[in-house]
């Protein structure tokens, strides 16, 4: 920290010196502490809020920060950040003061903040009424063969032509988007959440964001129900699942908790169409939560139950309130089997997964995956008459191919590295999978179907990170990330692996196929 000379000068020895040693330390400190907490307040608060909890920038805790580390934040604060209204503050403060103010932001709140229904309805704006939206889409594309593209590199989002792969609009987004944007069943409506809890309504046929709420303080992702009525939200921060309607006004706040009131972040969300339900994953208790949207959902029995039959016993309302799967261990992460009956699901430390079935609410099955699978991140289609899955891993080399039927282990296919993405589509023979967590980086793999074997690696930029591909409506071309500051998406044939096109992005981190997403096809996440 600067500021703490004292702290640093020969100091006598001796009892009384030791005294003054402490004492000359802590006032040196806690000037220092005092000095950084003025500064923010006058260059900082104004648009990153006096509480740290974000205003018209994000919110700046530890929490939201992850993924900025600490190197890059004492580069922000002295050099601005590109294409955002974050100034550069090296020519007014010092070297040492912006390394204190790094510190400063990513130094814990001595009192947990506060989220709850009052600060979600104050935060809600209304850009457009629905009255000035078109009635039909501003653009001549297929609106269904669009690509929402999201440029992490300076928090924007480009709509992507996907017949004539053409950039037609390119907005400023929110903070740090995260979890992928989900979209309203017919296609016309896309909601972004981001790292700071912001929850953005996207026209796409207008190219204008409708409305927007701050959820949380900190949130994983959000799910939109199959009936399009609905939109929930994951959040670390506070320990909620937060409820709304498809116009982002709240309808009800779930707090995290088990039935000993131990309290838990809410790891994801997502929906559970042909159950008309929302079905969460607690990360800190051994629970997988359902949350029903059905208008005619069962009570949940909440207490001693006299006769279920005729609901003689202490019951809650089945809507909007959670039925509850009690596990032996917390899940992270989950993947679907086609009719939602099933789960399967895995905690971060790895080493197996265990399938729950979400009608009689208990773990069924337990399956050898060995590693940190990513299993939001994991597809299916049918081999040899039966349906499989398969998932890439965060921490080996691997694609593991499971029955879903006897949830046995088909193959283990090696690959160059631990990856995060796996894709393919329902008309291709191919599933491309990345190794993006290791030094094969720039490589992506291309792993047959049929034979469940590697036949092709597609390296174009050698050196430069390559992940996270979506096929076209058609199936016919695939989009690759090139994941750098200065980066592209990479349009290959997906027949033949050629290069067809490269469009220049800030670091698109991911894209997203409107009518892969909203016809649920099974070659990517949902």
């Amino acid at each position: 920290m600067s500021g703490g000379a004292p702290c640093g000068k020969s100091i006598l020895w001796g009892v009384g010196s030791a005294f003054v040693l402490v004492f000359a330390c802590s006032t040196a400190l806690a000037a220092t502490a005092d000095e950084t907490a003025r500064v923010y307040a006058e260059h900082c608060a104004a648009c990153h809020g006096a509480d740290r909890l974000g205003g018209s920038g994000p919110a700046l805790l530890p929490e939201n920060l992850s993924r900025l580390r600490r190197p890059d934040a004492v580069r922000i604060i002295a050099n601005g950040a590109a294409a955002t209204q974050m100034p550069g503050f090296a020519g007014k403060l010092g070297a040492a003061l912006i390394e204190d103010l790094a510190d400063f932001i990513h130094t814990p709140l001595a009192v947990p903040p506060r989220w709850g229904e009052d600060e979600i309805r104050r935060s809600r704006i209304a850009h457009v009424s629905a009255a000035a939206l078109p009635a039909k889409p501003i653009f001549r594309a297929d609106p269904l063969n669009l690509f929402v593209v999201v440029e992490s590199g300076d928090h924007h989002v480009t709509i992507l032509d996907g017949d004539r792969f053409e950039p037609l609009h390119r907005f400023p987004s929110r903070f740090a988007l995260h979890g992928g944007p989900k979209f309203t069943p017919e296609g016309r409506h896309v909601f972004f959440a981001s790292r700071d809890g912001w929850i953005s309504k996207f026209d796409l046929y207008s190219f204008r964001t409708v409305v927007e709420v701050r959820a949380g303080i900190n949130t994983r992702n959000l799910a939109v129900s199959g009936d399009g009525r609905f939109v929930m939200v994951a959040n670390y921060l506070p320990h909620t699942l937060v409820l709304f309607d498809a116009d982002l006004e709240l309808v009800k706040i779930l707090e995290a908790r088990d039935q000993s009131g131990r309290s838990s972040r809410v790891s994801a969300v997502y929906d559970a169409a042909p159950r008309r339900s929302f079905v969460a994953a607690l990360k800190d208790i051994p629970e997988v939560w359902e949350v029903s949207y059905d208008e005619n959902a069962e009570p949940i029995p909440a207490g001693l139950i006299h006769d279920f039959r005729h609901k003689e016993g202490a019951f809650i309302p089945g809507r909007f309130n959670a039925r509850r799967s009690i596990l032996t261990e917390p899940l992270d992460d989950f993947l679907f089997t086609a009719d939602y009956r099933q789960v399967l699901g895995t905690s971060r430390e790895g080493g197996s997964a265990q399938v729950v079935h979400l009608d009689v609410r208990r773990r069924i099955a337990t399956v050898d995956l060995s590693g940190m699978p990513h299993l939001s991140a994991g597809i299916t289609w049918e081999h040899e008459g039966r349906t499989v899955m398969a998932t890439p891993n965060l921490k080996e080399g691997v694609v593991t191919v499971v029955d879903v039927k006897t949830w046995q282990t088909v193959k283990r296919i090696r690959t160059l590295g631990p990856g995060f993405f796996l894709r393919s589509h329902e008309k291709t023979r191919y599933a491309w999978v990345d190794a993006m967590m290791s030094p094969h980086r720039d490589t992506l793999q291309v792993i047959d179907k049929v034979t469940l074997e590697v036949v092709r690696a597609v390296r174009p930029v050698p050196g430069k990170t390559l992940a996270h591909v979506e096929f076209t409506r058609d199936g016919r071309y695939v989009l690759a990330s090139l994941w750098e500051q200065d980066g592209a998406l990479i349009v290959f044939d997906a027949a033949t692996f050629a290069e067809v096109k490269r469009i220049p992005m800030r670091k698109p981190s991911g894209k997203y196929n409107v009518y892969n997403k909203v016809s649920g096809s099974t070659g990517t996440s949902h």
